[in-house]
């Protein structure tokens, strides 16, 4: 997240009022991961920073309102963050309400990526952005931590094999051999307020049984600097396919090429963390 909204949108998404936001809306799957988290979400309110603070799990970080006493500082977001441990967050605003929830489920990797951003803005100055730095924001914005456990289905996923992955893998997602660890794309959350969308993760994906196991070895990377050094590491996930995601799944649906898009000549990903 930043001040300036999602990094390389193509057009900045509009999020519908709070008071036109269905209950409902918040029992997609997509949500389940923040479950104690629901009432910051459904009350007819927007919640405090305080309430936001009171549940955050960093002794050393705390939400503050992004206002222009707090930007006067001239600090980079990233920068306030790492040396100061301030979040700047804007008040009513879903966008700013999903990255706190971010940091109150996700911190060693919230805390990973920013010290990631904080060490390329020292090397390349502020107003500068390297193909590392484009990788973890949009994993900020958009990123699922995938565990995998079949090695067909990743192979699967490695040609875009959609059916395979989906249709053909469907017994694997509901018995746990592929699963959605942890959500961590707050712009991702935020979209999801529309119902109906057809969103695409960027995944980092890791092998194993384990989700919890599997979400800190990927914080542990982030931080190390053994992903996300470039945008094409990340793997596209259509959400809408994972069976149970979307209430249209039939065959006309999954034959989608717009949505479900074919892997472009010469695309590799990276092999998963282990």
């Amino acid at each position: 997240m930043s001040e300036t909204g999602v990094a390389g949108a193509r057009r900045r998404f509009v999020a519908p009022p709070r008071g036109q936001v269905a209950p409902a809306c918040f029992a997609h799957l997509l949500f389940a991961g923040f479950g104690d988290c629901r009432d910051l979400l459904t009350a007819s309110d927007w919640p405090a920073i305080d309430a936001l603070n009171a549940r955050l799990p960093l002794p050393d970080k705390r939400f503050v309102a992004q206002d222009a006493v707090l930007l006067a500082d001239g600090l980079h977001y990233e920068v306030r963050i790492g040396e100061r441990g301030r979040i700047a967050t804007r008040t009513a605003n879903w966008h700013d309400l999903f990255n706190a929830l971010a940091w109150m489920r996700q911190p060693a990797i919230k805390l990973a990526l920013n010290a990631r951003q904080c060490r390329h803005i020292a090397a390349m100055g502020p107003h500068r952005r390297n193909r590392a730095q484009a990788a973890l924001t949009q994993f900020d914005e958009t990123g699922l931590v995938v565990r995998v456990r079949d090695a067909g289905l990743l192979a699967a996923w490695d040609r875009h094999g959609w059916r395979a992955l989906f249709v053909d893998g469907a017994a694997h997602w509901h018995g746990g051999g592929i699963a959605v660890a942890a959500v961590v794309g707050h712009a991702l959350l935020e979209q999801a307020l529309l119902p109906g969308r057809l969103l695409v993760g960027k995944c980092v994906v890791v092998r194993g049984d384990d989700d919890d196991a599997g979400v800190a070895r990927v914080a542990a990377a982030i931080a190390r600097g053994e992903v996300l050094d470039d945008p094409l590491e990340l793997r596209p996930l259509p959400l809408a396919g994972i069976p149970g995601w979307h209430p249209g799944q039939d065959a006309a649906f999954h034959a989608r090429d717009d949505y479900f898009r074919p892997l472009r000549a010469g695309r590799v990903y990276p092999p998963p963390l282990a």
